[in-house]
């Protein structure tokens, strides 16, 4: 799963991006993304960890892409921003809110809502081309059985840009759904908001739901979250027990990591569940609503083709238990068939037959 990290130059992606990916000086070359995987935080891991003591602990991972910034009106630096944004998953627009006198904002002023217009902006305008130039062809083409199906969807989104609203915001028929699937709009794709700020604002973050930034994507149902990924970026490099005090003494409750993390896997309804024992705890992701059997087809083919039962129980029924054979006793482990639907912080055995 690729995080695209988005913005404008300057507004502190490669920051957020040596935070999440953990370095220390990032390898960043000019015009070129930037790319990086890390783990994702989950206390759930380290628990199970701590009590299995395996010889091998394994947390999900996502990938960070640190696209390269958007300059308004450069050609070169536009096309090179929408052809890496057009890989990722999901966007993490990155927004500068901090004042920095050896590289001023591109606006000469701080602007979070404008800022977030001003890329939005070139994310309608690359879709709107896409719509005219595969409408343009289909006029000269053949039409196809699914020709009229097409010619509305596409008309349908073009009157979504054209009233500024993102592609998203649509409502996609069974029909329409392999054409969407097909395009790769860049407005459809799922879309969470950090705003960059200076350490000395950061305790006073919760003071922000009345900022136009906020108002704007609650009406848009966009999630948001502030942060200050250069004081959390310098923090993480400390030892743990000096981090923790860091973090406290300047009010941060998470840190960005877990934030960003936990902010992704929501907008991408991901889950996770895990699988134990004494060789390795690993957590796997998932989608929200995937059965015991795909599920098993998560760690190998054969253990879906040959899926005989799910040994599963929650977390938080094992972390009451203490132990497994306890969770047996108080009946909370229990067999479940190919079609149950695995649940966040469920522990899964597989059972199965090739």
């Amino acid at each position: 799963m690729q995080i695209g990290l988005v913005g404008l130059s300057n507004s502190g992606k490669t920051t957020l991006f040596q935070l999440l990916t953990g370095t220390k000086e990032s390898s960043y070359a000019p015009g070129k993304a930037n790319r990086g995987i890390f783990k994702v935080p989950d206390s759930r891991v380290d628990y199970l960890s701590s009590m299995f003591k395996p010889k091998k602990t394994t947390h999900a991972t996502l990938e960070a892409i640190d696209i390269p910034g958007l300059i308004p009106g450069a050609d070169k630096s536009t096309v090179s921003f929408l052809t890496s944004v057009r890989e990722s998953d999901v966007l993490v627009h990155v927004i500068q809110d901090f004042d920095n006198p050896e590289a001023p904002h591109l606006e000469g002023t701080l602007d979070p809502l404008r800022d977030l217009e001003l890329v939005t902006y070139e994310l309608l305008l690359a879709d709107l081309d896409q719509i005219e130039k595969r409408l343009e062809r289909m006029k000269k083409g053949k039409p196809g059985k699914d020709h009229d199906t097409e010619l509305a969807l596409l008309a349908k989104c073009r009157e979504a840009i054209e009233g500024e609203k993102l592609i998203s915001s649509l409502s996609v028929s069974p029909q329409e759904e392999p054409f969407m699937h097909n395009y790769r709009f860049l407005t459809a794709k799922p879309y969470v908001v950090v705003v960059n700020l200076d350490e000395n604002r950061i305790a006073d973050s919760d003071s922000y739901s009345s900022a136009p930034i906020s108002i704007y994507c609650k009406q848009h149902d966009i999630p948001l979250l502030f942060l200050s990924a250069r004081i959390e970026s310098e923090i993480s490099q400390l030892d743990g027990s000096d981090r923790q005090i860091f973090l406290e003494e300047l009010g941060i409750k998470e840190s960005g990591l877990v934030l960003v993390s936990r902010l992704v896997y929501t907008r991408l309804g991901l889950i996770s569940f895990f699988t134990v024992g004494e060789d390795e705890v690993k957590a796997w992701t998932i989608t929200g609503g995937t059965t015991a059997r795909e599920a098993a087809g998560k760690i190998h083919s054969d253990i879906e083709r040959g899926f005989i039962r799910a040994e599963v129980i929650e977390y938080k029924d094992f972390l009451q238990a203490g132990s497994m054979a306890a969770a047996r006793n108080e009946g909370t482990f229990r067999l479940e068939g190919k079609e149950y639907i695995v649940k966040d912080g469920d522990i899964v055995h597989f059972r199965f037959n090739v």
